[in-house]
């Protein structure tokens, strides 16, 4: 069986990561490019990415833990 080449994570595009802020907060999000999140460190929440698209509500965002 031929092994199937790794899941080449995706990449934001640097001026869309400028404008994103956390929709509760207001504050800067960080790029978490091994889990495919935007962290939100006010807020305490991780925003997941799907598909190359951030997924901006609050509901769908998990909670940070440390």
């Amino acid at each position: 069986m031929a092994e199937e080449p790794p899941v080449e994570a995706t990449r934001i595009d640097p001026k869309l990561l400028e404008i994103l802020v956390c929709p509760l907060t207001k504050a800067r999000l960080e790029y978490d490019p091994e889990r495919q999140e935007l962290i939100s460190r006010s807020a305490k929440l991780a925003y997941p990415i799907r598909d190359g698209i951030p997924i901006m509500l609050p509901e769908e965002a998990r909670p940070l833990t440390d």
